[in-house]
């Protein structure tokens, strides 16, 4: 096995083996190797050093999360850029995944080609959001309101505690989130608390 991990590789970790059988399929018919894993410590156990590609995790999994598994790979000499995917997605664990560079955060059922365009990118060496920093319009592109909106937001406040935080009712709130993701070209709030975090930076 290891022989053939020195080419580009997708290493599945999820203890569901219908997910982890459905996403080899898909990915391996994109023409990837895969490799797959029913836990984050079988694959800790296995991970060589020159082993290259980019790794799918699930965060839910018995023992060690697929967060937990991220950090821990971010301290190993591989250094494999990871795409988290959960069923159980929240602001904190995006906020986390995205802390430790992943490359993206997908919400089951995710669209499958926006899946494979991430392990494209992942496959490529690009940092995160390299594929469309450059096109994607800037935070100061938003109005001082906006922006405290989206600082909120990405915080996990609800539309109701923003609007109190602020003095703006929550429909308002809505209004103003809306406007954000849409100067900002982002489809979900994973991808705006992605694009918050290149804005201000490490930290």
């Amino acid at each position: 096995m290891s022989a053939a991990l020195h080419r580009q590789t997708v290493f599945i970790v999820d203890d569901d083996p219908s997910v982890r059988d459905a996403l080899a399929l898909l990915i391996s018919l994109r023409g990837y190797p895969t490799a797959v894993f029913a836990c984050a410590e079988d694959f800790l156990r296995a991970l060589e050093p020159q082993w290259r590609g980019v790794v799918i995790a699930d965060i839910r999994m018995p023992g060690m999360s697929g967060l937990e598994m991220q950090e821990a790979l971010a301290q190993h000499p591989s250094r494999l850029p990871v795409i988290v995917v959960t069923a159980h997605g929240d602001v904190a664990a995006a906020r986390q995944a995205f802390k430790f560079n992943a490359i993206d955060f997908l919400e089951k059922p995710f669209d499958h080609a926006h899946l494979l365009a991430s392990i494209e990118r992942a496959m490529s060496g690009l940092p995160p959001d390299a594929a469309s920093i450059g096109t994607r319009p800037a935070a100061s592109a938003l109005s001082a309101r906006e922006r405290e909106v989206m600082a909120l937001v990405v915080e996990g406040f609800d539309n109701r505690t923003v609007g109190e935080k602020l003095g703006i009712s929550p429909r308002t709130v809505e209004v103003h989130k809306s406007r954000v993701m849409s100067k900002l070209g982002a489809r979900n709030l994973a991808e705006l608390i992605r694009i918050a975090q290149v804005s201000n930076g490490p930290g």
